[in-house]
C-alpha cells in the first residue's frame, strides 16, 4: 500500500513538474503589458486603468512599455512569437485582431489562433473632428468642403490600421470624397499636428479628442455611435443616412497562444472585478468608454464577431480604393 502511495505521489509530482511554471506559480516577477501605440491615446489609457489594480492583487508589477507603430501589427507579430508564460502580455483590439489583418495583406499571424485572447477593456466610438480655423460646424459642410478640394482632404488617426483609419476610408468611399490619411504612431501624437491646425480634420476617439471638442479647439461633426452620445448630444452620424454604419474603437488585454488556462482565468477574473472600482468607473464615465464584463470565452465569441462583420467588407473597399 505504501509503495502504491508513493508511486502516486511520485507521479503528481512528476505531472506538476511537467507544468509551465506560469502555471504553478505565476506571478514571480513583473509582468510586461505592451502597448502598441503611444502614451496618452486610448489604448494606452485602457493599459494603464487595469495595471494598477493587476499590480496590486498580485504583489507583482505589471508594468506598461509602449512601443508604437505599425498600427500594431508588429507587436502583435512579436507577442505572438513570445513564450507563453504569462509575462509578456499586449494590448490589442479591433486594430490588431480585426481592421489591421483586413487592411494588411503582409501581416503575419492569425489574429484568433496565435493570440490568446484575456480580457475586455472596452472602447469608444470614433469622431469625425476638424480644426475650428475651417469654420466647419456640420458634416454637410465637411462634404461639400471635401468635395472642392482638388487634391483631397488630408485628414489624421492613430495609425495604419486602426479603426478610425478604416472609418474614414469607409466614408470616403459612401460619399464618394477624396481623403488622404496622414497616419501616426498614436492618437495623442496625432492629436498635437491636429490641434496645432497643421492638419485640419481628423477620426479618432472621443478619448483622444474629448478636451479638445470641450475647449472649442475642435468641432466634432460626427460620431459613429449606434445613439447620439449624452455627452455630444448635437452630434449625430446613422440620422445621416448610413444606418449600418456604426463601430467602436474597443481594445482588450491578449498574450501569446497556448497561455495557461489558470493564468488567463485569474487575470480576467481581476480585470472584470477592477471595472467597478470608483476610479475605474470615473474614468470610464469621464472618457465614455463602452465597457461590458466579458469571460475569455465571450471576449473570444465576440473578436470573431467583428472579424466576420468587418473583415469581407475592410477588404473589398481597400482593393477599390487601390485601384
Amino acid at each position: 500500500m505504501k509503495r502504491h502511495r508513493s508511486l502516486a505521489l511520485a507521479l503528481v509530482a512528476a505531472v506538476l513538474a511537467s507544468l509551465p511554471a506560469a502555471a504553478q506559480e505565476w506571478p514571480t516577477k513583473s509582468v510586461r503589458i505592451i502597448v502598441p501605440f503611444a502614451a496618452g491615446g486610448a489604448a494606452d489609457t485602457a493599459a494603464r486603468l487595469y495595471s494598477e489594480a493587476l499590480s496590486q492583487t498580485f504583489g507583482k508589477q505589471f508594468v506598461i512599455e509602449n512601443r508604437p507603430g505599425g498600427g500594431g501589427i508588429p507587436v502583435a507579430e512579436a507577442v505572438s512569437r513570445a513564450e507563453p508564460d504569462g509575462y509578456t502580455l499586449m494590448v490589442s483590439g479591433v486594430p490588431v485582431i480585426v481592421v489591421g489583418p483586413a487592411m494588411n495583406k503582409n501581416v503575419s499571424y492569425d489574429p484568433m489562433r496565435d493570440l490568446t485572447h484575456i480580457a475586455y477593456f472596452g472602447g469608444t466610438p470614433n469622431m469625425l473632428a476638424v480644426h475650428r480655423s475651417l469654420g466647419i460646424k456640420t458634416y454637410a459642410e465637411f462634404l461639400a468642403y471635401a468635395r472642392k478640394q482638388p487634391t483631397g482632404t488630408d485628414y489624421v488617426s492613430a495609425g495604419f490600421g486602426t479603426m478610425g483609419n478604416w472609418n474614414a476610408e469607409y466614408l470616403a468611399t459612401l460619399e464618394k470624397v477624396r481623403l488622404n490619411h496622414i497616419a501616426y504612431k498614436g492618437g495623442s501624437q496625432a492629436i498635437v499636428d491636429l490641434v496645432a491646425g497643421h492638419v485640419k480634420a481628423s477620426v479618432l476617439t472621443w478619448t483622444a479628442i474629448a478636451q479638445h471638442v470641450r475647449s472649442g479647439t475642435l468641432d466634432a461633426l460626427a460620431v459613429t455611435s449606434a445613439k447620439r452620445l449624452p455627452y455630444l448630444p448635437d452630434v449625430p452620424f446613422r440620422e445621416l443616412g448610413h444606418k449600418d454604419f456604426v463601430s467602436v474603437t474597443w481594445f482588450s488585454l491578449s498574450g501569446p497562444p497556448k497561455l495557461p488556462r489558470d493564468v488567463v482565468d485569474k487575470i480576467n477574473a481581476v480585470v472584470v472585478k477592477a471595472m467597478n472600482r470608483p476610479e475605474i468607473r470615473k474614468t470610464i464615465q469621464r472618457d465614455a468608454i463602452e465597457t461590458a464584463p466579458m469571460t475569455p470565452a465571450e471576449l473570444n465569441a465576440f473578436a470573431q464577431a467583428e472579424i466576420d462583420r468587418w473583415g469581407p467588407l475592410v477588404r473589398r473597399i481597400m482593393a477599390r480604393r487601390q485601384k
